[in-house]
């Protein structure tokens, strides 16, 4: 029993599930985080995207648990590696389903269409989507961007055009990098990895998307830092100065893609990286402190 619960939990893919944290973007970046009514609602919309994303990585996988059984890494999945049975796959899909029913309640008409969507798309993705190029990179982008609307929808606020724009060339430059590793190890294994779709794609031409993507969202995001609606919601214009982190990240991320050939997850590249993730504490932090400061500051002389 103890086995099979450790198969589920590995079939959802938790660690995974830190990239539903995009849903909390809107709430930082509305001047909400430290409203504990909008912090409730937030945290329940990415318990909601915790649960559609573990529906999806269980269709996902038993989708592709034949070709999974031919990647190096993915073999070891629990449907591919027999560890689990489809049919207690599907148990699980049932089970998370009821639960996102009741999840989704509360959280508005937008926010369930905008988590529909997710799901449909993805769903879509696993049975031909994947298999069409570009194509196949724009629907994991858009997963990102979902997110980031949820969680815009979940707490009805507004959020910039240009934090948008940066979240879609953000989104992009993930999902493109994440066909490069795949591609890489395709090469590097001189084995298949299951994925048609890589034939169509070369080191050369997703290198020129990554940089595109790249310089897409370190501009964009630049010019969210110094619109005039950002400098009149936040009173300041001292959010340029958390572009050096933005474009430390961006780099770190490329070096690290280049040198960890066999890494095709980018959660992983992220959270792995000692850097990397002391780049993102302090990005977060210094944002908190330039949008709360006011705040910060009453709270500190009471």
């Amino acid at each position: 029993m103890k086995q099979k619960m450790r198969a589920v939990i590995r079939l959802l893919r938790p660690v995974q599930w830190i990239k539903n944290g995009l849903v909390f973007a809107p709430l930082v970046f509305s001047k909400h985080l430290f409203d504990f009514s909008y912090i409730v609602q937030a945290m329940q919309a990415c318990f909601a995207f915790c649960l559609v994303s573990g529906i999806v990585y269980t269709l996902n996988d038993i989708a592709d648990r034949e070709s999974d059984r031919l990647h190096p890494q993915k073999k070891l999945r629990p449907l591919a590696a027999g560890t689990l049975e489809v049919r207690d796959a599907y148990r699980v899909i049932v089970f998370l389903l009821a639960a996102l029913f009741f999840c989704v309640l509360h959280l508005g008409t937008r926010f369930i269409i905008v988590i529909f969507l997710y799901a449909v798309i993805n769903a879509a993705y696993s049975i031909f989507l994947k298999k069409v190029v570009l194509v196949d990179v724009f629907v994991i982008a858009a997963g990102f961007m979902l997110r980031v609307l949820a969680g815009v929808f979940a707490i009805d606020v507004e959020i910039s055009s240009w934090l948008v724009l940066c979240t879609l060339f953000m989104s992009v430059f993930l999902a493109i990098s994440k066909r490069r590793s795949e591609l890489i190890l395709n090469i590097d294994s001189h084995a298949s990895t299951g994925r048609g779709v890589l034939e169509m794609y070369d080191i050369a031409f997703i290198d020129q998307i990554m940089t595109i993507a790249a310089s897409g969202m370190a501009i964009s995001y630049a010019l969210y830092t110094v619109a005039e609606r950002t400098v009149r919601v936040f009173g300041t214009e001292n959010l340029i100065f958390t572009t050096i982190f933005v474009l430390f990240g961006i780099f770190r991320y490329i070096f690290l893609i280049r040198i960890r050939k066999t890494d095709d997850n980018p959660t992983h590249v992220l959270t792995s990286d000692a850097a990397m993730l002391v780049n993102i504490a302090l990005w977060f932090a210094v944002c908190v402190v330039i949008i709360y400061f006011q705040e910060i500051k009453n709270l500190l002389l009471l």
